[in-house]
Parts: C-alpha cells; sequence; structure tokens
C-alpha cells in the first residue's frame, strides 16, 4: 500500500506531458470545494435558525415541563409532584393552568388561551426579559394578584387588537359538565372579570403574542371550575445540571402518570419540520457533491492514459494490475481529499464572517425580521457529516470507471 500512495502522491504534485491534466484536476478539486463550501454554510444556516428559534421560545417555555400522561388537568399537590419539586437539580418549579376562552373588549369576541401562572413562573422561564410597558420600555413582571384582584398580561398582537389603555377584560369559560343552552348561551358559560397590568410581553412568535393571555392561577382555577389542579409543572434547573439525567430521574419518579418534555420535545411538530428540511438540503446538496466529483472522472482518465508508458514500465518490473488501479483510485482520493479540506475550511471562514460582520442580510433597511443578517451555527457533527460524505462520493464516484480503464490499458 505504501508504494500506490508514494506514485499516487508523486504523480498529483509532478508535471505532466500535457499542462491540461493539470488544469482539470484543479477544476475538480476547486468544484468539489465549492460544493463543500455550501454544504457547510447551508447546514450551519439551519443550525442558526433552529437555535434562534429555540432562544425566543425559553423567554416563554420552561426548561422542563410535566403534564398527565391522561387527561388535561392533575392535582397541584401530588405527592410525586412534590418529589419532583424536591430534586437536588431543580432549582425552582412553577404550577401553570392553560385553556382556552372568550374574550369581550368593545363587543367584539376573541377566542384566546389563557394560561394561569403563579409567582415562580417568572423564575421558571425568562418572562422578564419580553415583559415591556405601554410606552415600549423594558419592565419586570409583577404579581398578578393583590388584594384579591386579578391582573393580566397579554402578548403584543393580543394588546394591539385590544389597545394597551383597556382597563379592565370580560373573559366567558363554558361551565364545567355543561351543554350551552341556545335560548339562553349567557347561562352556560362563567364570566368574570381581569384588570390591566398597563403591560405586555413579545415572544416574536405569532402563536404566543396574538393568542395568550397571562393571568393568576387562582383566576384561571376559578374560571373554569377546576380550584386545586394543575394543568402543568414548569421546573428550571440549576446551572449546570445535566437535563437529560434529570429527566430520567423525573420519569423515573412519575413513572406512567406523568409526561416529562425539554424545549425542543414540547414543540415536537415544528422542530421535526427543520430536521426534516435540514435533512432534504444534505441530500441535494450532496448529490451536488457528487456531480462536482464526476470531473475527477475526467482528469484520472486523462492522468491514466498520460502515465501508461510509465505503467508499462513498471509492470515489468512485477507491479500488478490491482496495485496500478490502487495507484489511480489513492490519485482521485488524494484530489477528493483537497478539495474537501479547502472546502471546509473556507466554509467555516464564510460562517464565521457571518457571525462577526452578518454581510448576507434578511432585507433590507427597516425590515421587520428579528435578525438583520443570516443566523449561523457551526456544529462539530455537521463538519464530520460533510468530510465523510465528500471523500465517500469522491470514492464511489471514479471507482468504476478506474478499474475498467485500468483493465482494459492494462
Amino acid at each position: 500500500m505504501r508504494f500506490p500512495f508514494f506514485v499516487a502522491r508523486r504523480y498529483l504534485f509532478s508535471k505532466k506531458s500535457h499542462n491540461a491534466i493539470n488544469i482539470i484536476s484543479a477544476i475538480s478539486a476547486l468544484g468539489i470545494a465549492v460544493a463543500t463550501m455550501a454544504l457547510v454554510c447551508v447546514l450551519s444556516v439551519f443550525n442558526g435558525f433552529r437555535e434562534l428559534i429555540g432562544g425566543l421560545y425559553s423567554t416563554f417555555d420552561p426548561q422542563i415541563e410535566i403534564t398527565p400522561a391522561k387527561g388535561k388537568l392533575m392535582p397541584a399537590y401530588h405527592p410525586k409532584l412534590q418529589k419532583i419539586k424536591g430534586i437536588e437539580a431543580v432549582a425552582d418549579a412553577s404550577a401553570t393552568y392553560q385553556e382556552q376562552a372568550l374574550i369581550l373588549f368593545v363587543g367584539n369576541p376573541v377566542v384566546v388561551t389563557v394560561k394561569g401562572v403563579d409567582d415562580h413562573f417568572a423564575s421558571v422561564t425568562g418572562l422578564d426579559s419580553i415583559v415591556y410597558g405601554p410606552s415600549g420600555q423594558h419592565e419586570r413582571m409583577t404579581t398578578l394578584s393583590a388584594a384579591g384582584v386579578h391582573y393580566a398580561i397579554p402578548g403584543f398582537g393580543l394588546a394591539t387588537k385590544m389597545g394597551l389603555d383597556f382597563e379592565q377584560i370580560q373573559i366567558c369559560a363554558p361551565r364545567r359538565g355543561e351543554r350551552i343552552n341556545l335560548a339562553a348561551p349567557q347561562e352556560s358559560f362563567n364570566v368574570d372579570f381581569v384588570f390591566s397590568s398597563k403591560k405586555y410581553f413579545q415572544v416574536n412568535q405569532r402563536s404566543y403574542d396574538e393568542d395568550y393571555l397571562l393571568t393568576s392561577l387562582t383566576f384561571a382555577q376559578n374560571l373554569f371550575e377546576h380550584p386545586g389542579e394543575i394543568s402543568a409543572l414548569e421546573l428550571k434547573l440549576k446551572p449546570g445540571a445535566d437535563e437529560m439525567a434529570v429527566m430520567k430521574e423525573i420519569e423515573a419518579l412519575s413513572g406512567d402518570e406523568f409526561v416529562v418534555k425539554d424545549r425542543m420535545m414540547q414543540h415536537e411538530e415544528m422542530f421535526r419540520v427543520m430536521k426534516i428540511e435540514k435533512l432534504m438540503a444534505w441530500i441535494f446538496l450532496t448529490f451536488i457533491v457528487v456531480v462536482a466529483c464526476f470531473n475527477l472522472i475526467g482528469s484520472v482518465s486523462m492522468l491514466i492514459i498520460d502515465k501508461q508508458a510509465n505503467m508499462e514500465t513498471l509492470h515489468a518490473l512485477g507491479l500488478t494490475l490491482k496495485d496500478t488501479t490502487r495507484i489511480f483510485l489513492i490519485e482521485s482520493r488524494l484530489i477528493t481529499l483537497i478539495g474537501a479540506t479547502l472546502g471546509i475550511g473556507l466554509g467555516l471562514l464564510a460562517c464565521w464572517l457571518q457571525q462577526r460582520y452578518g454581510f448576507i442580510s434578511l432585507g433590507g433597511a427597516g425590515n421587520n425580521f428579528i435578525v438583520n443578517a443570516y443566523p449561523v451555527s457551526v456544529h462539530a457533527t455537521d463538519i464530520v457529516l460533510t468530510f465523510v460524505s465528500v471523500i465517500v462520493a469522491g470514492s464511489l464516484t471514479v471507482w468504476y470507471p478506474v478499474k475498467l480503464l485500468c483493465r482494459r490499458m492494462f
């Protein structure tokens, strides 16, 4: 194996009788490098969007969410939930109640998701970082219940519909276990009022900003006639805690009664779609790499013809056909290796420049995007996958043509 590698390396860097061979080999390596660079950049952009969206959800969603395995509600003081709260790695826990209701303002009915939260909700999530006052100034979340009066914090889109200067909101929810009386529908609903906190939150996600209304846990439980029950227990872990290990510990404590989810699992459908999109992008770009590798067939074929006299001399000295084939296969792999290495280097450089300077923007001046430039995040697994994909594609592309041509020529 050392001799074929030695010869292939000499052929790669030595002068050829026809300068076109060097040019075609350089073009082959450059084509592979460009395709590899594109693969690195596109996968990194997918990672960037995934982390950007995950970061937005982290301001509203908990690190770990525990919900009932059957039904929608569970006792707030369930013994197993108390044990889960006492896990050493758990920094804080918040009980929440979430259900849809109808709000009425200026005679306009709007279906919203009412989420009742306790006083620990802000510390469990990152809500303090996305709460604003009427003039847009950043504010901290305050208590949502005081002296029997309950307050609400709507999402930005919902607050815009109602007007940020509203004083109170009328909320209607169906009575527990009753069918709507068409003759007197108002009798089939619980109606209560919640007062404005003069604040709103903005997650920059339409599903939250336009549909959610935060209020106190007690108000939500009474409105939906489920006192002492909650729909989820939300947890925040201590810094440095192993999230997967804690989830396994919680699952062991909860048994079959509860479902344990991290942030990705809370939005499983959306992140699954993003994962599929990334996979499809990898497949299509790998196909482009394969097309670029077809240039290798031309350059290696011309090299075989150029070195025919050398091979006949080596055959006379005892070189076998298998070794001859191996020489030119190694030659093609070396060209592929050069292209892959160059492409990964250029891809990493392009990603670093995009992270630092944001050369490729998402729109012109005054756009309404969350970020101005394409987000980029480089993962080591993607670099390894890209490198292996290019090397395998280059090897498989030229294997049969080189083997066939060597058999015919020698």
